[in-house]
């Protein structure tokens, strides 16, 4: 069975958790470590023979768009992780139309090539801007990942289907595929990446894609930030809350990310979810159910 891997492509100061500290006009002021965290990051990805999709920050790709170029010569896909990494319910329709547009109009210019994926800042797609994917089928996105179905005090969406699905819009049909869960007694549980990744260990982590692959025989989706790679990063400052979830972990995380690309097979996303759409078994085209935007409450059970 095989996983998606997926790569946050963004600085160690544009991250959530400390957006109150760093704003956008002052990213400037930073030294960045964007450039060489990923280029440690495709030596690993090289030296496994693994291939990934990068969500790209339009903010760092107008920066770097030599980066870009070389992510993508090295046969990765480049998608989208919108222009300046605002949460998509913080802004409206049209605002989130535009950043988006932006960003995604600057990939396909460094790239010459369409960009298909999107995944919103810190899985910002909840039961409250789910609005979204109509502006997103509307600019030509083929796909989603920027759902986390679990319960969190900043995201998530707890009833959300835990594998791929397919969302009816005005504008056409966008596939979501949510971040990785284990579902054991009725609780669900994040497995695969980000802090999640860092902070358990790394027995857990196999453990639950594997419990994915072969008992639930689905396949997983899951994530990196290039950061997460660099313990030489600068140390900001935040809340208490903040400073751990970025900084605790870190000394493990090349080992494990290094493991689990022995332990699992990992393509790009848009490559999976190709396989998945086409696959000659009726029953696995069946594990992408299909609803209407405006059904989404009542299929889920939550109403309208």
């Amino acid at each position: 069975m095989k996983n998606a891997l997926t790569i946050d492509l963004e600085d160690y100061y544009q991250v959530s958790a400390f957006s109150k500290n760093f704003a956008v006009d002052r990213w400037d002021n930073y030294p960045s470590r964007v450039e060489h965290n990923t280029a440690k990051l495709l030596s690993i990805l090289d030296e496994g023979n693994a291939r990934a999709t990068f969500f790209t920050l339009g903010w760092v790709a107008r920066k770097y768009p030599k980066l870009i170029r070389k992510i993508a010569d090295n046969h990765h896909e480049i998608a989208c992780h919108s222009n300046v990494h605002r949460s998509v319910y913080a802004m409206g329709a049209e605002e989130f139309r535009e950043d988006t547009l932006e960003a995604k109009k600057l990939l396909e210019d460094i790239t010459g090539e369409p960009i298909r994926g999107y995944r919103a800042p810190s899985f910002s797609i909840t039961r409250d801007s789910l609005w979204a994917y109509e502006i997103l089928s509307e600019i030509g996105f083929s796909y989603d990942s920027s759902v986390f179905p679990i319960k969190h005090p900043n995201y998530g969406w707890p009833r959300a289907p835990r594998f791929p699905f397919t969302i009816r819009t005005n504008n056409g049909s966008i596939i979501e595929f949510p971040m990785p869960t284990l579902q054991l007694a009725g609780v669900r549980a994040p497995i695969g990446g980000g802090a999640y990744f860092r902070l358990l260990p790394y027995w857990y982590t196999r453990w639950g894609l594997r419990y994915v692959n072969l008992r639930e025989e689905q396949s997983a989706c899951v994530y990196l930030h290039p950061w997460e790679l660099d313990l030489e990063q600068p140390r900001m400052q935040g809340s208490v809350s903040a400073l751990l979830r970025h900084y605790f972990g870190l000394r493990g995380t090349e080992s494990k990310f290094r493991r689990m690309l022995l332990d699992f097979e990992v393509q790009p996303l848009n490559s999976l979810i190709e396989e998945l759409k086409f696959d000659a078994s009726a029953t696995r085209r069946e594990r992408i159910p299909e609803v209407a935007l405006g059904e989404l409450g009542a299929y889920l059970g939550e109403g309208s």
